[in-house]
């Protein structure tokens, strides 16, 4: 339970380290608002076509009597739909990180040195084509082991009383648990930790991982919170990576910079 606690504690952390560094924030958003337009983009398209697409996908019901034709193609259009809304909540980070990294790999160092004793932050050493290669192969890994989680967690939900009370609440800590990986991955693959060691490191410390990303993954099912609390989510995750590996963390996640503009994200 402490870690519970100490999750959702550099969750805070992250938000009131990005308060106090404001001129950072409104980099910060411009990723989470590219991604939130593709997405609404495409949800729009789904909600237009989706139909349209149900229909062509399925000829063999073509000649069905009314009304099974119709409540067929209806309940398959809504299936769709719902599980493009939870991979959209599983995704969303991803992307956003992917289309962010120069900016959110900058901010994970600048993170790095306000809260390391002697101001330092490790540094990858690659170039920058080399890290978005990894980050987006890396993505891809935790994408088709989401959409797995999302896909056996859609077809649990039919299942009587299970998939009204625990199916939920499963979904909600596995979406938390592979949104949390996402967000340490800027700060662990600055430090050469690979996927697999990454996934066995938050493995080590579930309760932690879900502290954290479990109540940040539901605050993304509300409208446009996901692009507000994205920077200061990328904050409060190098942090608690500091925590996982062992490393010191001094006192400039607490006292910190009170400055109305702190400084560029170059400095």
């Amino acid at each position: 339970m402490h870690d519970l606690g100490a999750g959702f504690g550099y969750l805070l952390k992250g938000q009131r380290w990005m308060a106090r560094h404001g001129r950072h924030y409104g980099f910060g958003l411009v990723p989470g608002l590219i991604t939130l337009v593709l997405y609404v983009a495409a949800l729009v398209a789904l909600a237009l076509w989706g139909q349209d697409f149900v229909s062509w996908a399925t000829p063999f019901a073509d000649d069905w009597s009314s009304p099974w034709q119709g409540l067929f193609r209806g309940f398959l259009t809504a299936v769709l739909f719902v599980l493009a809304l939870l991979l959209s909540v599983l995704t969303f980070t991803a992307v956003t990180l992917l289309i962010g990294q120069p900016f959110y790999e900058t901010l994970s160092e600048k993170v790095d040195r306000d809260v390391s004793p002697d101001g330092t932050a490790p540094e990858s050493g690659l170039p920058l084509w080399r890290e978005l290669w990894i980050s987006a192969r890396d993505s891809l890994r935790i994408l088709v082991r989401a959409v797995l989680w999302g896909v056996l967690l859609f077809a649990l939900g039919f299942v009587p009383f299970i998939g009204q009370t625990v199916v939920p609440v499963v979904g909600f800590f596995v979406t938390g648990f592979f949104l949390t990986e996402e967000l340490t991955a800027v700060a662990l693959q600055r430090r050469g930790i690979d996927l697999r060691a990454r996934l066995t490191l938050l493995r080590s410390r579930r309760n932690l991982i879900w502290g954290f990303g479990t109540p940040l993954g539901l605050s993304f099912l509300v409208p446009f919170v996901a692009v507000f609390l994205m920077p200061g989510a990328v904050a409060g995750a190098t942090m608690m990576a500091r925590e996982l590996l062992g490393e010191e963390t001094g006192a400039g996640d607490q006292e910190g910079d009170t400055e109305a503009g702190p400084a560029s994200v170059d400095e």
